[in-house]
């Protein structure tokens, strides 16, 4: 059954975007404005500390169907998208990142795959990715499969946050509350009906990418402790390994002891260094889940907004209606 659009909402989350926040709205505005649906294009500045916000409230000032939310401090790009997901008010919504890597001119091919009838998600899915170093393409690879093996979730491989979505997935997303969250993991453990869509991932139009080495183990952390126990179980593995090599050790002294051979200080080292490390290891993946587990129960706010430019073009038509 053939779904119409009557609106649609461009989520583009936005750091340090200074040279190619101009570019990305000039692009997007012209694919929206040959569509027959209204739109709205929500920027959320993530608490740039470059000229993104003062380029975003030009371009507000002078388009109305842009809206500006700007945090108050940088929260990071996944407070920023799901602060995008939560202000929208279209009909569907697509996730854009402000590099350009994705391409705008891809909306309408979301919007024909969507409009088939027998979806509610249609995903971005990378059969390409120019100018990205081997490295990046070696670990986002490593990462997905590793991802899947231990969370267990049915999340795609060289899939991003590239992604159109009806309002009930919206809406459903709005209703997850915790603060340590991966955008990614939440679609693929809400479900719903899920399709991919080919494309060829440009190179940035400009700047530097947000995600160092560091970055994204702060993020891997995040999402195994947020989507898995397996790192508890991994703890479990590793204190049965020591109890078997603490058996091992033990037989081997009872051995020594009847053929009068006294083990030396380097073996009693040996011994308590590796027990000391699992113990050590095991409580520090106690310690993350514990710690999680505070930042949580604590219901802080996800994101602070500190500024919103422009209300929603497509509420004002529905008020008007």
């Amino acid at each position: 059954m053939k779904q119409d659009v009557h609106s649609i909402s461009i989520v583009i989350p936005c750091y340090n975007e200074e040279a190619v926040v101009k570019e990305t709205h000039r692009r997007v505005s012209s694919v929206l404005t040959s569509l027959d649906c209204g739109f709205e294009i929500v920027f959320i500045d993530d608490g740039s500390s470059d000229r993104t916000f003062p380029i975003l409230k030009t371009i507000a000032e002078n388009d109305t169907q842009v809206r500006v939310v700007r945090f108050s401090r940088n929260f990071g790009h996944e407070a920023a998208t799901s602060a995008g997901l939560h202000t929208v008010n279209g009909d569907v919504a697509v996730i854009l990142d402000a590099d350009l890597q994705d391409p705008p001119e891809l909306i309408p091919d979301l919007l024909e795959r969507y409009a088939q009838g027998d979806c509610d998600v249609v995903y971005g899915v990378r059969k390409k990715r120019k100018g990205e170093s081997i490295f990046k393409k070696a670990s986002s690879k490593l990462f997905y499969r590793l991802l899947r093996r231990v969370t267990k979730l049915d999340l795609p491989v060289d899939v991003g946050d590239f992604r159109l979505m009806s309002r009930n997935v919206v809406d459903a997303f709005c209703t997850f509350p915790e603060r340590r969250r991966f955008v990614r993991g939440i679609f693929a453990e809400m479900g719903f009906r899920q399709v991919p869509l080919e494309y060829v991932r440009d190179p940035r139009a400009g700047g530097e990418t947000k995600y160092s080495p560091r970055a994204l183990v702060r993020l891997a952390s995040d999402v195994f402790l947020s989507h898995s126990t397996g790192p508890l179980r991994l703890a479990i593995h590793l204190g049965f390994l020591s109890i078997v090599v603490g058996l091992a050790l033990a037989a081997y002294a009872v051995f020594g002891r009847f053929h009068a051979y006294e083990p030396g200080w380097a073996s009693t080292i040996i011994t308590i260094v590796f027990f000391g490390g699992v113990q050590l290891f095991t409580i520090g993946i106690v310690g993350q889940y514990i710690g999680t587990t505070l930042m949580e129960v604590k219901q802080r706010p996800l994101y602070v907004v500190a500024e919103t430019l422009n209300e929603s073009p497509i509420q004002q038509e529905h008020k008007r209606q």
